[in-house]
């Protein structure tokens, strides 16, 4: 079994499930990888990438989440969020017995997803409370974006643009993938949508020492100024 590198992977043979999930969860910042059978688990946790939690469905193609789980838990720790429409008493005992460290049934909020992955990495030490860079701080949990103390007004997209850049600073960016990180779909042609949210996002960062540089034909990085 490889380290983890904390990356969240979401096993779910539901497409809209798994758009839906991957979607909302990449707006947040989070790394996100997907798999549509047992199968496809398998061979990412025993990769050379590892996932740093994953959220599991019990009912898959090829067998049952439950029995993956207990495979998982003869040599990882990996946290794991069931996630699954069997939502009886009896099914939440069977899943966390089973080597399961949350469980939430089919059909949920998606706040109250977040708020369980949040709960789940924090526990691993996967993401911290609060991302900073200088005086600028974000708060995961509530995610609004402040310096010093001052609320940046930020919207969503501008706030998980900030989370990327934030976690890698002085790294440039590619336009297509900040772009799948924060929409959840491949930019194709629509370029301007990142244009836009970026130069807001660098307008709004005035004046806190940091700034966002567009490489030509390359990306974007977030650097002191």
């Amino acid at each position: 079994m490889k380290e983890n590198n904390g990356y969240l992977l979401l096993v779910e043979d539901e497409p809209i499930v798994q758009a839906n999930n991957r979607k909302i969860l990449e707006r947040r910042g989070y790394a996100v990888r997907q798999a549509y059978t047992l199968a496809e688990a398998w061979e990412m946790v025993n990769g050379e990438e590892a996932p740093g939690a994953i959220v599991l469905d019990i009912q898959l193609p090829d067998g049952s989440g439950l029995d993956f789980l207990h495979g998982l838990r003869k040599n990882s720790n990996i946290p794991v969020l069931i996630l699954t429409a069997m939502g009886t008493p009896q099914d939440i005992v069977r899943g966390l017995e089973a080597g399961g460290d949350d469980y939430l049934p089919k059909p949920y909020e998606l706040s109250v997803f977040l708020m369980r992955i949040q709960a789940l990495l924090r526990r691993a030490s996967l993401v911290p409370d609060t991302l900073e860079a200088g005086p600028i701080r974000i708060d995961t949990a509530s995610s609004k974006a402040y310096v010093k103390g001052e609320d940046l007004g930020l919207q969503q997209k501008e706030l998980s643009l900030l989370i990327q850049f934030v976690q890698r600073p002085g790294e440039v960016m590619g336009a297509e993938c900040l772009y799948e990180k924060v929409w959840g779909q491949k930019m194709a042609r629509d370029t301007g949508a990142l244009k836009v949210a970026v130069s807001k996002l660098r307008s709004k960062l005035e004046g806190t020492g940091y700034t966002i540089v567009a490489s030509r034909s390359q990306g974007y990085s977030f650097e002191e100024e």
